[in-house]
C-alpha cells in the first residue's frame, strides 16, 4: 500500500510502499479517508521529538471505515465509520482504567512510535475506533483526534469552570477548537491571540474577542490590550498553544489571582519564569497539557454530531497521499505561513 514515512530526523517525509498491516484478534483494520497534517509533524520531521523505529508513516490525525475485524471484535463493525484515538495503549493498567492513558507505561502513539495515517490502511486495537457520527465529516473527524482533543483536555487541565475567563494563545487548529469548546463548556468570555489578521478574523466569527500580535506590538501593549479587554479583571484559564518565551510571559502578565496558565505548545527551548513576580503574589498556576483521553473524544463527538463543535472553516485545504505536497505543508507550518488545518484525503 502507499504511504508516505519519515526516514531519518531533518529530512523531507517520502513516498514509501509498504505491506497493508495485518490485524490481531482484538484489533480493526480501517481503510483511511482522512488524516491531519499537525504541527507536532513539523517537530517530528525537525528532530524536536523522538520519532521511533524509522522508517515510519506519520500521521496521528486519522478517520475512515472499518474494513476488517479481527476474531474477537463483532462483525457489525465492518463499514462503520471511525476515528482513532491515537494512544494505542494496554488497557488495563490501573492509568488506563482511570482514564489516564497517556501514561500508561506501554502506549504508543499513532504516527510518532507506531505507523499513522499517512497511509491507505492502518490496524488498531478496536477500542481505539471512535464511532464518527455520520454528519460529521472524515476531515472533521480527524482533526477532532488531535486539535480538538488536545484543547478540550487542556481546558479541563485548566479547571475551567462556568463564568471563566478564557486566553487562547495561538489562533491556528487548535485554537479554533479551543475557543469554541470554551464557550460550550461556559466561558463568560473567550479572547484570542495570534500574529495572523486572518487567523483572528475566524476567531472572531467564532465568538472571540481578538487581539493582534506582531513585530510592532510590544509585550507591555499586548498585556495592556488583553487586560483591558477583560475590563483588567485578568483571564481564569490561560491556553498557551505556541509556547515560546513571549508568551508564556504573556499568560503569566494577564492571568487573574489564582489563574491558570495551561502550557500545550511544544518548545525545545527552557523557559525562564520570574516566580516570585509572576506566580507568587497571585497564586498563578502552570499547568502542563499532554495528549487527551478516549472519554473526552466520546464527549467532543457530541458536540460536533449537534453542531455547537463547527470545523467547516478549520479544514482549509486538503492534499493527497503524496509526499511533495505533505512536505509542503510543513514547510509552510514551519514558516507560520500555513492555513489553520491541511488535511491529507488518501
Amino acid at each position: 500500500m502507499r504511504a508516505v514515512q519519515l526516514t531519518a530526523p531533518r529530512t523531507p517525509v517520502v513516498d514509501a510502499n509498504i505491506p497493508r498491516p495485518d490485524i490481531g484478534p482484538d484489533d480493526v483494520l480501517v481503510r483511511i479517508r482522512a488524516a491531519g497534517i499537525c504541527h507536532s509533524d513539523v517537530h517530528y520531521r525537525g528532530g524536536k521529538s523522538r520519532v521511533e523505529p524509522l522508517p515510519l508513516t506519520l500521521g496521528h490525525e486519522v478517520a475512515g471505515e472499518i474494513e476488517a475485524v479481527g476474531a474477537n471484535v463483532p462483525a457489525s463493525r465492518i463499514g462503520e465509520r471511525v476515528a482513532l484515538h491515537y494512544l494505542v495503549t494496554c488497557g488495563g493498567c490501573d492509568w488506563c482504567i482511570n482514564d489516564r492513558e497517556m501514561f500508561c507505561d506501554k502506549a504508543l502513539m499513532l504516527g510518532h512510535f507506531t505507523d499513522g495515517g499517512w497511509a491507505e490502511y492502518i490496524a488498531v486495537p478496536s477500542r481505539n475506533a471512535v464511532v464518527l457520527p455520520d454528519n460529521v465529516p472524515f476531515e472533521h473527524g480527524a482533526i477532532m483526534m488531535c486539535s480538538s482533543a488536545t484543547s478540550l483536555h487542556a481546558l479541563r487541565q485548566g479547571q475551567m469552570t462556568v463564568g471563566a475567563r478564557v486566553l487562547v494563545i495561538g489562533a491556528g487548529g487548535l485554537g479554533m477548537s479551543a475557543i469554541q469548546l470554551a464557550q460550550i463548556l461556559g466561558a463568560r468570555q473567550v479572547l484570542a491571540v495570534d500574529r495572523d489578521a486572518g487567523k483572528l478574523a475566524l476567531a472572531a466569527r467564532y465568538g472571540a474577542v481578538t487581539v493582534q500580535a506582531g513585530a510592532s506590538v510590544s509585550p507591555e501593549d499586548l498585556v495592556s490590550a488583553v487586560m483591558d479587554a477583560t475590563q483588567n479583571a485578568g483571564v481564569d484559564v490561560v491556553l498557551d498553544l505556541v509556547a515560546h518565551e513571549s508568551t508564556v510571559t504573556l499568560g503569566i502578565a494577564v492571568a487573574a489571582p489564582r489563574g491558570r496558565v495551561v502550557i500545550v505548545g511544544i518548545n525545545d527551548r527552557p523557559l525562564p519564569v520570574d516566580t516570585y513576580r509572576g506566580l507568587i503574589g497571585r497564586e498563578v498556576t502552570l499547568v502542563g497539557s499532554n495528549d487527551h483521553t478516549l472519554r473526552e473524544l466520546e464527549e467532543l463527538m457530541g458536540y460536533a454530531a449537534d453542531g455547537r463543535l463547527r470545523l467547516h472553516d478549520v479544514v482549509a485545504a486538503t492534499v493527497p497521499l503524496d509526499a511533495a505536497a505533505i512536505n509542503g505543508v510543513l514547510d509552510a507550518l514551519e514558516r507560520g505561513q500555513a492555513p489553520t488545518r491541511t488535511v491529507v484525503v488518501p
